[in-house]
């Protein structure tokens, strides 16, 4: 038998094959949808790319990197990363996943060929809106990690393999008007399927969209504080949300929490006492929530106290000689398989809000948005008791002071955002507080916390012109070249 792969007809049987394949086409006659497959669309459709695409929000709500970054969780047994060894992170996922899905979304309700047949997934304007905020979602996060990154020039495909870097200026000018952009889009037509977060209500995509302008507006306070309290004041009149937005894990494999997975088979993470020292000091009952009692203290009774819960030693040459029976781990309220993780919460917007009265961009009283803060975080944690919160707002490190507000604000922002560790580092990276002390074992060169991400390996092999032009811009490609807002 001749080899299949070599095998070419002679030029008689091909001759023969050609005959009888015209014959064939004409005794058939028109041939209808045999070249359509019912079971495969021509057009993607538009709501499982937008499912698809929100699927990875854990990655900014749910990393690691950045809860040890800000010393909310220390590592058991190998401490490589608390000790600040990855110096460059890939980028590279985000633009080939969920950037990629959303700009298709809208080229698909944009292109005057397809947008008629993507009606299932919402009005036309209504999906690009959604697009256009989560889109924006992913590029600040990735900004805030790396700083300059391809943007304008970037989802080109084929078009573009090697595109330029912008400038975070640029880049934070673009987010915060496609924000505006994207609000005014929204029109009174279906809302977006496959949205599991906010179930297609447009109004809740509002003041999602205005909250994050906010959020956005906010990093620029110190850089550029006229556009900041502009884009702040117009978003925070728009309305912001008005119930923590939660992403909502589900109790399968298939959406399950990412902590759940860490802690299937290993036991790597724990509370760490830089955390816990500072709520237990302060009668915080939200550290309940936030670790398991450690087994050697917990005396059985199934009720959590404070003696119960003990932090890991987040700064210590060798972790792993310490039991894990002597250490809490996360609570179940962050690593059940169906925990759900924040997105942005009430705690949050009130926080900006109080420091927003401080820079004299609203009016209102700075010590009551920072109070509501605290208590929608106590109330977001399920441990709200007013003789309890009262004894904690009356705490000396707690109790409000315009003339401290920096210091105030960063320390309880900071116990608030737990535990979105990448929101988490950017407002340590803004504000300064807490005053972390950085873990006296490092492996990097500054022995210094990162205040960004370097670059992926690949960029200089494979956009090596636009990757050094960014290099040059930005000074240096390390841990310790400060993002464009982080002036201090």
């Amino acid at each position: 038998m001749k080899n299949a792969l070599n095998f070419r007809p002679s030029f008689k049987s091909a001759k023969v094959l050609a005959i009888g394949a015209l014959l064939l086409l004409a005794g058939c006659g028109d041939f209808g949808d045999l070249n359509v497959d019912p079971n495969n669309p021509s057009v993607v459709k538009t709501n499982l790319l937008l499912t698809t695409a929100m699927r990875s929000m854990p990655g900014p709500i749910g990393d690691v990197t950045g809860t040890l970054y800000v010393q909310y969780i220390a590592e058991t047994q190998y401490d490589e990363a608390a000790r600040y060894q990855s110096a460059t992170f890939d980028f590279n996922g985000w633009y080939t996943g969920p950037l990629v899905d959303l700009q298709t979304i809208i080229d698909l309700n944009t292109n005057p060929d397809t947008r008629n047949q993507v009606l299932e997934g919402g009005s036309n304007n209504n999906q690009i809106a959604v697009a256009r905020i989560m889109r924006a979602y992913y590029f600040a996060h990735m900004t805030d990690r790396w700083g300059m990154i391809p943007y304008s020039e970037s989802l080109k495909g084929i078009e573009n393999l090697r595109p330029t870097y912008d400038s975070q200026a640029d880049i934070y000018s673009s987010l915060l008007n496609e924000l505006k952009e994207a609000v005014g889009q929204i029109d009174g037509g279906m809302g977006a399927t496959g949205d599991f977060v906010f179930n297609g209500n447009m109004n809740s995509w509002k003041s999602f969209a205005n909250s994050l302008r906010m959020r956005l507006a906010m990093r620029l306070s110190d850089i550029s504080p006229s556009t900041a309290r502009t884009h702040f004041t117009e978003a925070a009149s728009a309305g912001f949300i008005t119930a923590d937005v939660m992403y909502p894990f589900l109790g399968e494999a298939a959406n399950q929490n990412p902590w759940y997975s860490r802690f299937e088979t290993r036991t790597d993470y724990a509370l760490s006492d830089v955390m816990a020292n500072y709520m237990k000091a302060n009668d915080d009952y939200r550290v309940l929530k936030f670790g398991d009692p450690a087994p050697n203290a917990d005396n059985g009774d199934g009720v959590v106290t404070f003696d119960e819960v003990i932090g890991m030693p987040y700064s210590i040459r060798n972790p792993g000689e310490i039991e894990n029976a002597e250490i809490s781990f996360p609570g179940q309220a962050i690593r059940a398989q169906n925990a759900p993780l924040p997105i942005i919460t009430l705690a949050e917007v009130n926080f900006l809000m109080a420091e927003a009265v401080e820079r004299g961009w609203v009016s209102g009283s700075a010590s009551n948005y920072y109070r509501a803060a605290i208590e929608a975080s106590w109330r977001q944690w399920g441990v709200y008791d007013a003789a309890n919160f009262n004894n904690y707002m009356s705490k000396t490190d707690v109790v409000y002071s315009s003339g401290t507000w920096q210091q105030k604000i960063g320390r309880q922002k900071w116990v608030a955002l737990f535990p979105n560790g990448y929101e988490a580092w950017s407002e340590w990276r803004r504000l300064d507080y807490p005053q972390l002390t950085a873990h006296q074992f490092p492996l990097n060169s500054s022995g210094k916390i990162p205040v960004r991400h370097a670059y992926p390996s690949s960029e200089l092999q494979l956009n090596e012109n636009s990757y050094k032009a960014a290099v040059a811009a930005q000074g240096a490609d390390t841990g310790d070249t400060r993002l464009w807002w982080d002036i201090k």
